[in-house]
């Protein structure tokens, strides 16, 4: 009997062996996926001057619809409602897309841009650099400069969750505190 169970045992231990550990992008989704019904407030923490207006108000993110796939996560600016953040899962990896949309829903000229992650990143830090559809769209809409944009999201379970643009001469971020909920704000313009 009890060779029997040694040997059930370490059978089950070889397979717990063979089982893949997740990549950083999977536990990524999954520690994003934990915030999933909670709101949260947040501040600018870059002092670039074109910042000025955000960094005045009362800012709010809400990861508000999960899936699977496809996590969504409106950014309130005060009572600007207009913008939401969308993770989904890829076949390579993850996609970061910006829904912008006006009051009565109609998405605005500059909407769903962002880009594909380039390479696996961490379990803390995914980053998106511009796509061809955004470089595209921001070239149509006379924004040359951000063709060269690289998004990021961190999250930090139970400390901070971050959102991040870089470019050239150009680096904003916002950090939200996790550590204290806030009352889920009004669903975004144009959201279901």
């Amino acid at each position: 009997m009890r060779t029997i169970l040694t040997a059930l045992a370490a059978l089950a231990l070889s397979a717990c062996a063979n089982t893949p550990a997740p990549s950083p992008q999977d536990t990524f989704f999954a520690n994003l996926s934990t915030l999933c019904g909670n709101a949260y407030s947040g501040r600018v923490v870059t002092t670039d001057a074109a910042d000025a207006s955000f960094a005045s108000q009362p800012l709010v993110m809400h990861v508000r619809d999960c899936s699977t796939s496809e996590i969504r996560v409106p950014f309130n600016v005060g009572e600007n409602r207009s913008r939401t953040w969308v993770i989904t899962r890829t076949a390579e990896g993850l996609r970061l897309k910006h829904d912008h949309r006006h009051e009565d829903g109609s998405e605005d000229v500059l909407t769903q841009y962002g880009g594909d992650t380039a390479n696996s990143g961490s379990s803390t830090r995914q980053e998106f650099p511009a796509d061809e559809h955004s470089k595209q769209l921001f070239r149509a809409n006379n924004i040359p400069a951000s063709v060269d944009n690289v998004w990021a999201v961190e999250v930090h379970p139970g400390q901070t969750f971050a959102y991040e643009l870089r470019r050239p001469n150009r680096h904003f971020r916002v950090e939200f505190d996790l550590t204290r909920p806030v009352p889920a704000p009004p669903a975004s313009w144009g959201a279901n």
